[in-house]
C-alpha cells in the first residue's frame, strides 16, 4: 500500500470507528427493556437496529473476505430486513418478541464485526472494499436515526411518558421570522448526485429537468401556523385533503399532529411532555397533512428539483443531530432561505420514483433503494435526529404518504 492509500484507508477506517461507537452512545440513555420494545410494525426495537447494522457489515462486507464464516448462523434469519436474495427473514412486525440474543450478546457481536472489518480496513487498498464500508456506514446513520424516532414513539406510548434524555432546548424567547417567499431558479436545471463524494444509487444518475417559475418559503411552517389550521377545523374539512388522506383521517381520527395533547398545548418530546414552542417547525406530520394545510395556506409543497436546486451552494449545517437537541427549533433571524438542513424532513410534492437512467446497485445491494420506488413520497433536507455529514442536498429520504412518527414538517412553495 502506498502512503496515500494507507492516509485513505486509516480516515475510513477511523470514521467506521466512530460512526459505530455513536450508535451505541446514542442507545446508552436506554434500558435492555428499553431496547426490546417495538410500538408499531413500522418500528422496530433498538436492540435490532443494533444488530441489524452489524449484519449488514458481517454479511456485505465480511462476506467477501476468503474463509470468512456467520459469527452467529443462526441469527442470519433474525437480522436480515428485506434482502429476498439474501435468504429468508424474521417477520418485521415481531422484531419486539425477540428476547433472545440478549443485549449483551449483540454488543458483543457489534464488537467483534468492527474489530474485524476494522483490521481489514487497516490492510488493504480494495476501492471495492471502501465503497462497501463507506455503503455500510450510511446504511448505520440511517438507522441511528430511526433508533432515535421509533424509541421516542415506544416512550410516547407508556402512559407515564418517560424521557429518552431529560434535558430539553430551552424554548424561543423571540418570535420566528416571518415567512415570506423566495424566487426559485427556472427553466432547464440538472439534479442528481454529481459525482463528488458518496450518494445512493436513488440519486443518479444527475440529469436535466424543467423548473417553472415558483417561489418558495424562506422558513419552515411553525407550530402556531399549524395550530391555526387545527383551529380552522382542517381536520373537518374534506375539501382540503386528498381521497386516500380523508379516508386515512376518518380511520384513525386524526385531529392534530402526532405528539400533541387534545388541547393543542403540549407535545411529547424526547425529552418528555412539553409545552408547544409556537415558533418552533411543526413535526410529525403526514404527506396527507402536509398537502392538506397547503392547500388551507393558498400554496402547495416544493417540488424536490425545486428544493434540491435551492439547496445547492448553500452550507450543510443547521439543527442536526450533533447539537443534541434532538428537537426542531425556531428560526428567529437570518436572510435568504433557512432551515433547509435540519429541524424537519420536508415532505415534497414529488412521488419516489427512479430518476432517467436510473440502475441499482449490481447483486443483493440492488434491494436497497430501487424495490420501493412505488407508493412513497420524496422528502428532503434531513431532521434534528439526522447526523450532518450524512447528508448533501441530492439526498432524497422517502416514505408512505400516512407515515407520521419521522421528524417531518412542511416548507411552503408556490407558482409565480
Amino acid at each position: 500500500m502506498t502512503q496515500a492509500s494507507l492516509a485513505r484507508a486509516g480516515e475510513l477506517q477511523q470514521r467506521f470507528l466512530h460512526v459505530r461507537q455513536a450508535t451505541v452512545a446514542l442507545s446508552a440513555p436506554l434500558s435492555a427493556e428499553d431496547l426490546m420494545v417495538q410500538s408499531m410494525p413500522d418500528a422496530s426495537p433498538g436492540k435490532w437496529h443494533l444488530a441489524h447494522t452489524t449484519w449488514f457489515f458481517e454479511h456485505f462486507v465480511l462476506g467477501r473476505r476468503p474463509g470468512h464464516r456467520p459469527r452467529h448462523p443462526e441469527w442470519l434469519v433474525l437480522l436480515n430486513s428485506y434482502y429476498q436474495s439474501v435468504g429468508p427473514m424474521h417477520a418485521r412486525p415481531q422484531r419486539g418478541l425477540l428476547s433472545r440474543p440478549t443485549l449483551a450478546q449483540v454488543l458483543d457481536y457489534r464488537r467483534y464485526v468492527d474489530d474485524a472489518v476494522s483490521e481489514w480496513l487497516g490492510s488493504s487498498d480494495d476501492p471495492e472494499l471502501a465503497s462497501l464500508v463507506e455503503l455500510g456506514i450510511n446504511h448505520e446513520q440511517q438507522h441511528q436515526e430511526l433508533l432515535l424516532t421509533d424509541i421516542k414513539h415506544a416512550l410516547w406510548c407508556n402512559p407515564m411518558r418517560p424521557a429518552y434524555a431529560e434535558k430539553a432546548p430551552a424554548p424561543s424567547t423571540e418570535a420566528a421570522v416571518a415567512m415570506r417567499f423566495v424566487t426559485g431558479a427556472e427553466g432547464v436545471v440538472e439534479v442528481g448526485h454529481d459525482g463528488d463524494g458518496f450518494a445512493f444509487d436513488n440519486e443518479t444518475p444527475r440529469h436535466r429537468t424543467l423548473l417553472q417559475p415558483h417561489a418558495l418559503a424562506n422558513r419552515l411552517v411553525t407550530n402556531a401556523e399549524y395550530r391555526a389550521f387545527v383551529h380552522d377545523g382542517g381536520y373537518r374539512e374534506a375539501g382540503l385533503w386528498l381521497s386516500d388522506g380523508w379516508a386515512t383521517v376518518q380511520a384513525e381520527a386524526w385531529q392534530h399532529p402526532l405528539y400533541w395533547d387534545d388541547a393543542l398545548a403540549t407535545e411529547f418530546t424526547l425529552a418528555g411532555v412539553r409545552p408547544i414552542d409556537p415558533d418552533a417547525p411543526v413535526c410529525h406530520l403526514s404527506y396527507f397533512e402536509a398537502d392538506a394545510f397547503a392547500r388551507w395556506a393558498g400554496a402547495r409543497l416544493p417540488t424536490e428539483a425545486e428544493w434540491e436546486t435551492a439547496a445547492r451552494g448553500l452550507p450543510l449545517r443547521g439543527n442536526l443531530q450533533e447539537r443534541g437537541r434532538l428537537q426542531p427549533q425556531a428560526a428567529t433571524a437570518g436572510e435568504g432561505l433557512l432551515q433547509m438542513y435540519g429541524d424537519v424532513w420536508e415532505w415534497t410534492g414529488s412521488p419516489y420514483v427512479s430518476y432517467p437512467g436510473f440502475k441499482p446497485l449490481p447483486g443483493s445491494l440492488g434491494e436497497y433503494n430501487g424495490k420501493f420506488m412505488n407508493g412513497q413520497w420524496v422528502l428532503r433536507g434531513g431532521s434534528c435526529v439526522t447526523p450532518c455529514d450524512h447528508l448533501r442536498a441530492s439526498y432524497r429520504n422517502f416514505f408512505p404518504p400516512h407515515a407520521r412518527w419521522q421528524f417531518a414538517g412542511i416548507r411552503l412553495g408556490h407558482d409565480r
